[in-house]
């Protein structure tokens, strides 16, 4: 693999001998020279620095700045002057292993959704632990966990933090500048918290990587300094960092507490009697209270960060707008990474004290535990009828709201659903919008994304999961058989065009079926998704593309009450019950079905076919003529109230298995086309449930489960003599049945809700944008522009290949073409 260009960026002031040695250093990285850039700044030290690092490193680009602009300042002019694809920080008082810039840049090439490596970052010696870890308090102070500890070994495992130390940190170009770099008003001291905070809030990673390492001396550049200034900088900085960073709602309850505990902490440190002021402690002499009172610096540094922190915000305010807008994370998401987020920081009693009340007076504990917000948004109509669509939306929801905030919402006119532990509702499209505002997470099926063009937008960053179990074009090749040529044509466009929009869209796919997933892995391909970088990162893609087959429900089904045998006209208790579960639609083969049943019916006379659903329960969806064609066949047959009965209307959902236990198999007929190829017939699965022997024709991914485990028979397609025997051994060879409901028992574990929406439930747990819709995403290595001797003989190539291919006709065109291409592009320059 192309290794990308490396900028080092080190900040220098008043520490050249510190410096020197810091890029001396860098020479020993096993990283090719050539690929490797080294930018020196010189934060106007005034003390002949420049000059001593120009000499005794001629390699390095020395910058001068015009004044000193502190470590953020510092480095984004470092920045600003570096050519490579990737920025690495290294603080001018540290020292890079060998291994330190190969490690990271590895994890930047094969992670696309990495947008920064933390490098493990150790004492001088290599002994002690300085960074492994970043924490952040609910007020906004980050802090480095187990710096100071031994370096047992325990650290050594890649993981994703919050921020990386600025000591030691590579960041991609792209992101860095996309973000504005470092915030120069922090000059020093949590531009890294910041950093990383924001880096993650619009969905990039940043990565602790170990094999990345790093020594440093630690803050030998602030030896001179007194602590009281430091900590007026990590008091202003952090107020400042939350106040960009939080959402609206956690900044209401975050920015009154956190000011008040500023001022806890100053007293408590300057051990300031926090009383003396009361009326009840005046003095006997009026005039002592006209004495100056003492305040420690350490005390005066946390009222002053308040007072610098107020003259700031007109521009901070700015910023946070710009954040907010660009967030695609939630404050919810970042909690695991804040590590301790409810940690106090100071050992002081009274400062203690004070973040107990705080914490408890403002609910800070519901603040950062709150669930994430997930919207489920179906076009089926929710109720106590409902179908695949609904089915599989309301038991997403059931799942999800385990350990999230759930709303289930359908945009169609029927919504009466029965009693849930989620709230749902229906929306007319228009009113969709403070839904969306609302969610983290939108999981959407069908045409839902059409209803929602601020979802479409390129600058979208709401993080998206497209439910495409059913591959709706292929479905219409059937139903739309009864429309004339053209109008067949133009549906089949629109449900591609609204098929590809959600597939252009997406973050995260669902697909129903391992077939399904190679079907759609062909969509994406042609429209650009599966890119080198994730396929580098993932071979198998099943972070943007997994496989949700239709589930059931854990506990077998319950019998409420009768509904087949004894209960329907013409169906006694000790009939064969054969169901159809579902509906009956274009794409499925009924006729063949009453065929094999007439076969059947002088041998069987206790044979009885049962369609479960001729009307379904979407108003939306209209009536097919294959329902009528298979009322009609079974009335010429003379099979209707004998042999074939029809329930006219739809059965509840929650009701269902009372007719599926009173059957004694289950059955699904289709044709041999794409569609069937591509299927997934969710009705099979109620028959797992219930434990019923399944007759189905090939062709599907559940003929294949069905044959491959022995679930039933599986027959050719159109062949009614074939059936009329499944169905025959099935029914009557009870050997074969209870050999079949044996292992049905042990398959259908597989397919509850709970197992099968599991890469569902672990993308919600971590959601982000997917690689390619992350802001500020460029190539780590471009194409070397050609020289000019390169390009005319590439030219002369081209010139031969046109002249075989067409002869001076071809060529002209071509050229004509080239001339056109370059105009339209200098017209549009």
């Amino acid at each position: 693999m192309v290794l990308p260009v490396v900028s080092v960026v080190v900040v220098n002031y008043r520490g050249a001998e510190d410096t020197i040695t810091c890029l001396r250093a860098l020479a020993e990285l096993a990283y090719p020279a050539d690929r490797l850039e080294v930018v020196c700044v010189d934060n106007a030290s005034g003390d002949g620095s420049a000059e001593r690092i120009r000499a005794a490193v001629p390699g390095a680009t020395v910058v001068e700045a015009p004044a000193n602009l502190g470590f953020a300042g510092g480095c984004n002019l470092g920045a600003a002057s570096a050519t490579g694809s990737v920025l690495a920080f290294l603080n001018n008082d540290a020292r890079p292993h060998p291994e330190w810039a190969r490690a990271a840049v590895k994890v930047l090439q094969t992670e696309p959704t990495v947008g920064a490596v933390a490098s493990k970052v150790l004492d001088w010696d290599g002994t002690e632990v300085d960074f492994v870890d970043g924490g952040l308090t609910w007020f906004g102070m980050g802090y480095k966990r187990h710096a100071g500890q031994p370096d047992d070994g325990s650290h050594d495992g890649p993981r994703d933090v919050l921020f990386g130390t600025g000591s030691a940190l590579f960041v991609r170009t792209s992101v860095y500048r996309s973000l504005g770099g470092f915030d120069e008003r922090f000059f020093m001291f949590y531009e890294d918290v910041d950093l990383g905070w924001r880096m993650n809030l619009r969905g990039w990673r940043v990565r602790y990587e170990p094999a990345s390492l790093a020594f440093h001396k630690h803050h030998a550049s602030m030896t001179s300094i007194d602590h009281s200034r430091e900590l007026y900088l990590l008091e202003r900085n952090a107020l400042a960092a939350l106040y960009k960073n939080f959402s609206d709602d956690t900044l209401a309850k975050v920015l009154p507490a956190a000011l008040a505990l500023v001022v806890r902490r100053a007293t408590a440190r300057g051990e300031i009697d926090a009383t003396q002021l009361e009326i009840t402690r005046r003095p006997v002499d009026p005039a002592d209270d006209l004495a100056p009172v003492p305040v420690d610096r350490k005390a005066l540094a946390g009222f002053l960060a308040i007072d610098q922190f107020v003259e700031l915000m007109p521009s901070l305010q700015e910023s946070r707008k710009v954040e907010q807008a660009a967030r695609v994370r939630s404050d919810r998401d970042l909690v695991p990474l804040m590590r301790k987020a409810m940690e106090p920081a100071y050992p002081l009693p009274r400062y203690l004290a004070a973040h107990d009340v705080l914490v408890d007076v403002f609910a800070l504990d519901e603040v950062f535990g709150r669930p994430r917000r997930i919207l489920i948004i179906t076009g089926d109509a929710i109720s106590e009828k409902m179908a695949g669509p609904a089915i599989r939306a309301w038991n997403m929801a059931d799942v999800l709201a385990g350990e999230h905030d759930v709303h289930l919402v359908t945009v169609n006119p029927l919504c009466a659903p029965p009693e849930a532990a989620f709230p749902i509702s229906r929306s007319k499209p228009r009113d969709l919008a403070p839904l969306i505002g609302w969610a983290d997470v939108i999981v959407l099926q069908g045409h839902a994304l059409e209803l929602v063009p601020e979802l479409k937008k390129a600058g979208s960053t709401k993080v998206v999961v497209c439910d495409v179990y059913d591959p709706m074009h292929l479905e219409l090749l059937e139903q739309g058989k009864e429309e004339n040529d053209e109008q067949r044509a133009l549906d089949i466009v629109g449900v591609t065009r609204v098929l590809n929009n959600q597939l252009r869209r997406g973050d995260f796919f669902l697909c129903a079926s391992e077939r399904q997933r190679h079907f759609w892995l062909g969509h994406l391909a042609a429209l650009g998704r599966l890119t080198p970088s994730l396929y580098d990162n993932d071979p198998t893609v099943r972070s943007l593309l997994s496989v949700v087959p239709f589930g059931l429900p854990g506990k077998p089904p319950q019998r409420t009450g009768p509904a087949v045998k004894g209960v329907v006209p013409g169906i006694s208790d000790t009939d064969k019950v054969v169901i159809w579960a579902g509906g009956v639609y274009s794409w499925f083969d009924p006729l063949t079905l009453i065929h094999a049943v007439h076969r059947l019916r002088e041998d069987h006379a206790d044979l009885k076919l049962f369609f479960l659903g001729m009307k379904h329960p979407n108003p939306e969806v209209p009536d097919m003529d294959i329902a009528g064609r298979t009322r009609s066949l079974a009335k010429r047959l003379d099979l209707v109230g004998s042999s074939v009965f029809f329930n006219e209307t739809w059965v509840p959902y929650h009701d269902r298995q009372n007719w599926l236990l009173d059957a004694d198999c289950g059955v699904t007929t289709h044709y041999e086309h794409v569609e069937t190829t591509f299927a997934f017939r969710t009705r099979v699965l109620d028959y797992l449930w219930a434990g019923l022997p399944i007759v189905t024709t090939d062709g599907d991914s559940f003929a294949e489960l069905v044959d491959r485990e022995g679930l039933g028979v599986v027959v050719r397609s159109e062949d009614p003599d074939a059936l009329a025997a499944a169905l025959e051994k099935v029914l009557y060879d009870e050997e074969f049945a209870a050999g079949c409901r044996e292992r049905i028992a042990v398959v259908r574990e597989r397919f509850t809700w709970d197992t099968v929406l599991a890469p569902l439930v672990e993308f919600c747990r971590n959601p982000r944008p997917a690689a390619d819709r992350l802001r500020g995403s460029a190539p780590l290595v471009r194409n070397t522009p050609l020289t000019t001797s390169a390009k005319l003989k590439r030219d002369a190539r081209l010139v031969r290949e046109y002249l075989d291919q067409g002869g001076p006709t071809e060529l002209a065109k071509r050229a004509t073409g080239r001339v056109l291409k370059k105009f339209r592009g200098g017209a549009h320059g």
